[in-house]
């Protein structure tokens, strides 16, 4: 599989060994342009980067090494690890976003991010449970990859997890019996960011950042019987 190369700057001094790479994070761009983004990620200014690019067009480019430390996560938490940046490649894919205008992903780019994401996998050893959304390491402050982004697809070709069919039956549950059975699973999944025993002001973030993975068509923030369901068949 060949890249083209636009290399940043922007990385940790100290490297990594490929033992320390546990997760895949997918990322849109959030901006007006290819160039545009992939000027700011090399801008020493900007303090951020990526591994990989993919424009639309599907056309991949590499940016920062495996073995260097990108900085594309951020505050993020991952099951028992904190700081994803340091067991993670980041991929950006091109793509508007919600602030300017979030825009559907083309086949090319998501045919392409699919080969990148198998070379990867087998590279490493990465398992599809750890190929994630910007949104799932960090719910109280992004939205990325968003809604539109089809993980229902990845999963289908073996890159990332989905949940099988299932029958909805109502569930006659307490709204606190709810909250703690919900969040009780998608601690077991990997989500943080929240306290299991005590409701906050973060419930509603994370539970979104849950529909936007699982539920695209019912992104409201709101524990109903189908995110429920999900959380369960995933747990």
């Amino acid at each position: 599989m060949s890249f083209k190369v636009d290399k940043s700057s922007n990385f940790s001094k100290k490297g990594r060994t490929s033992k320390k790479i546990h997760f895949l994070v997918i990322h849109y761009t959030g901006m007006q342009s290819a160039r545009v983004s992939m000027e700011r990620l090399k801008n020493p200014k900007s303090k951020v980067s990526c591994h990989y690019f993919i424009k639309r067009d599907g056309t991949i480019y590499r940016m920062v090494e495996d073995n260097k430390i990108a900085w594309h996560a951020g505050k993020s938490h991952w099951r028992e690890k904190t700081d994803l940046n340091r067991y993670s490649l980041g991929i950006e894919v091109q793509n508007k976003g919600h602030f300017i205008s979030y825009q559907n992903f083309p086949k090319k780019q998501i045919f392409s991010l699919i080969r990148l994401i198998k070379k990867l996998m087998k590279k490493y050893k990465i398992r599809k449970e750890n190929v994630l959304g910007h949104s799932d390491i960090a719910p109280l402050r992004k939205l990325d990859p968003g809604e539109k982004f089809p993980w229902e697809f990845l999963s289908s070709k073996g890159v990332a997890i989905w949940y099988p069919k299932f029958k909805l039956k109502k569930f006659n549950f307490s709204s606190k019996e709810r909250r703690k059975i919900f969040f009780k699973n998608v601690f077991k999944i990997g989500y943080r960011f929240f306290n299991l025993s005590k409701h906050s002001k973060r419930d509603r973030k994370v539970i979104t950042a849950f529909q936007r993975r699982f539920l695209p068509k019912e992104v409201n923030g709101k524990i109903t019987d189908k995110t429920l369901k999900i959380s369960q068949l995933l747990s």
